[in-house]
């Protein structure tokens, strides 16, 4: 195909500078990677390769690797929170859809913590954003739920860590693969679509809906 070649040098090369960017970062990269992952944007298993990344070359890092992506995570459901929080039950339904939101709060009901435990632990596809979106719209204590994702999200990363320095060099040499690059170019660009249909989804449907006054009374100037 005319083209492909020289879109995959600019993806390609583009991925380099990504990895680049974010080893430099050291430490920083797994919480800015957390602060994303766990908010808004579409990131799947985007903080599990860079903790598994990090690890598999940096063994003494382990705990501080750790430590900084549940601290990242944290802080990105912080945020989601706030914004969970004002649009409340109404935004977060629009947000959902009616059937999924309903599904959602049925499992939810008086076991959040769980739901939150499950969600901190589970991979992709499951919808982890959403759960601590309806728990903060169902007023679920905001100290309670940030514990409970620092807890699970460590847990996490321990595990991810540990198997990366079991199988450190296996995962070096694998990184290093021309295949593992396209898998990657492929991910980013999945992720940039989702994170951008996501943002849309949150401002356009999380838009208060403009009261319209009876007919028997003048709107307010």
């Amino acid at each position: 195909m005319p083209g492909s070649g020289w879109t995959h040098g600019i993806l390609s090369g583009f991925f380099h500078y990504l990895l680049r960017f974010l080893f430099h970062l050291g430490y920083l990269g797994p919480l800015i990677m957390g602060i994303l992952d766990s908010s808004f944007l579409f990131l799947p298993f985007g903080n599990d390769l860079l903790v598994v990344a990090l690890v598999a070359r940096h063994h003494d890092g382990y705990p501080i690797v750790v430590l900084t992506a549940a601290a990242g995570s944290v802080m990105g459901v912080f945020l989601l929170d706030l914004i969970a929080r004002r649009l409340g039950e109404e935004g977060i339904r629009k947000l959902a859809g009616n059937k999924r939101y309903e599904r959602l709060r049925r499992k939810i009901g008086q076991k959040g913590a769980a739901a939150l435990i499950v969600g901190s632990l589970a991979p992709p596809p499951f919808p982890f954003t959403m759960v601590v979106a309806v728990n903060s719209a169902l007023d679920y204590p905001r100290r309670r739920l940030l514990l409970v994702v620092a807890a699970g999200r460590a847990v996490r990363f321990l595990i991810l860590g540990a198997l990366a320095i079991k199988f450190g060099r296996t995962i070096i040499r694998w990184s290093n693969s021309e295949g593992f690059k396209n898998v990657m170019i492929a991910f980013i660009l999945i992720c940039l679509a989702g994170s951008a249909y996501s943002i849309h989804n949150w401002i356009r449907k999380g838009r208060p809906k403009r009261r319209i006054p009876p007919k028997d009374q003048p709107a307010r100037a």
